[in-house]
């Protein structure tokens, strides 16, 4: 690969960031939230809500290791990323279309199937990682995608909260509320567009690895090959301490941030702070993270990528810590503000750290291993979080126990030995055989 080749290749790929970042913003965390309460499940939208959210990252956690080993065997990472675009493009697109309460279970489904599409897609777009970025750039490579992400998403989703707020008053014949509904709906489907339209660079840009197997998988089922890999993996997994403990680290401190990320806005309602300073605060985060995920990339070069990841939860720690005695709204945007500075940052390099620990010709499989620890980084935390909110009545408790997961998460990574696991990997991947 020339260099001119690679540059596009990198480029293209952080650009499948801001690409799929739209769905993350507008859908999962603003507007169809909002919709679904609004207009849909008007009732127990709440609980409705929780649980399709919960499903369909279950279903996205279970799948992602298997289908990844089945993906490296066939040498298919692109192929199979294009199926789950594809699923969460048109799941997506075929949400303007649910208009009353009666589709409630539709928009669940479809939802579900988003959802699905999503996580899916990036167990395969992250796998690409090491076999486009070098040893020596994956940290701020992966940095960059991050950035891009931030950027893309925070600006459809602007762009959508104009439209909500804005449009209506180009539609003078139709009730304010029936034009919100409309202007909601088109943000929906605008995400659909914009995830479509940015993921073509890296399909053109973007070679498939070579593929290479084991010696013994050659002529296998695939299904038969994906299920033996995944099992295998999970039994020899003390062969990959190292990536296991790292794993292990980035669960414990991933809740700890998920539980920030979907849980601020309802710890600032229930400080009783408005509606306008929450929304303007998660758009202003989506903007100042970008430069600080550069910012982390270019860090690590020079602290290393544990101490940067250290220190990116000691910010965090001390947020959960001030978070403690916040009581006016100034406060919640100066937190916001610091949740940047290391947001972008603290998951680039765990995604970087991730490459470099990994067979290479294992690369999705491992990363599907990884989402599964992605996705249930909402799942403990919030409900330690909602425990404790429950039994003491006080949702300031509440947010300073998240320490425990940063605190833990620091001491899990200093038993990481990232030489140890490079050098286990690479074996590995000395093992295995290249097919054309």
């Amino acid at each position: 690969m020339t260099d001119q080749m690679k540059v596009k290749a990198i480029r293209a790929w952080t650009m499948y960031d801001w690409a799929n970042s739209a769905f993350a913003t507008t859908i999962m965390a603003s507007i169809l939230p909002n919709y679904f309460g609004m207009y849909i499940a008007t009732e127990a939208s709440l609980t409705l809500w929780g649980y399709t959210v919960a499903i369909g990252s279950l279903i996205a956690a279970i799948i992602s290791p298997v289908l990844g080993a089945i993906a490296d065997f066939k040498g298919s990472k692109k192929a199979f990323m294009a199926f789950f675009v594809a699923l969460g493009v048109i799941s997506t697109a075929l949400m303007y279309f649910v208009v009353t309460p009666s589709d409630w279970l539709l928009m669940s489904v479809l939802y579900i199937l988003g959802t699905i599409g999503f996580a899916g897609s990036l167990v395969f777009y992250d796998a690409l990682l090491p076999h486009v970025a070098g040893p020596d750039e994956i940290d701020e490579v992966s940095s960059r995608g991050y950035a891009m992400g931030y950027i893309g998403g925070g600006l459809l989703l602007l762009i959508n909260v104009a439209m909500i707020f804005i449009g209506p008053s180009f539609l003078p014949k139709m009730s304010l509320g029936d034009a919100t509904a409309l202007m909601m709906r088109l943000s929906l489907s605008s995400v659909a567009v914009w995830w479509a339209v940015f993921s073509i660079p890296i399909f053109r840009h973007v070679k498939e690895p070579v593929r290479k197997i084991e010696k013994g998988e050659e002529g296998m089922n695939l299904f038969t090959v994906g299920f033996k890999r995944f099992f295998t993996s999970i039994k020899e997994i003390r062969k990959f301490r190292d990536l296991f403990l790292f794993l292990l680290a980035f669960f414990v401190y991933a809740n700890g941030i998920g539980t920030i990320i979907t849980m601020a806005v309802a710890f600032g309602t229930d400080l009783g702070f408005g509606s306008t300073i929450l929304i303007g605060t998660l758009l202003m985060v989506q903007f100042v993270a970008a430069p600080f995920a550069i910012l982390f990339g270019k860090l690590s070069k020079k602290l290393g990528i544990k101490k940067s990841i250290y220190l990116s939860l000691l910010v965090y720690t001390l947020i959960s810590v001030i978070g403690y005695g916040m009581n006016k709204e100034w406060h919640f945007i100066l937190l916001g503000f610091a949740v940047a500075t290391v947001q972008g940052g603290s998951q680039a390099l765990s995604r970087s750290l991730m490459g470099s620990l990994l067979p290479k010709s294992k690369s999705a499989e491992f990363y599907g291993f990884f989402s599964v620890s992605e996705k249930f980084n909402t799942v403990i935390g919030p409900i330690l979080f909602s425990v404790i909110n429950q039994v003491t009545g006080n949702s300031r408790l509440a947010i300073i126990s998240l320490v425990v997961f940063f605190i833990g998460g620091i001491l899990l990574l200093s038993k990481v030995d990232i030489e140890n696991g490079v050098k286990v990997a690479k074996a590995e991947d000395a093992k295995m055989v290249t097919v054309n």
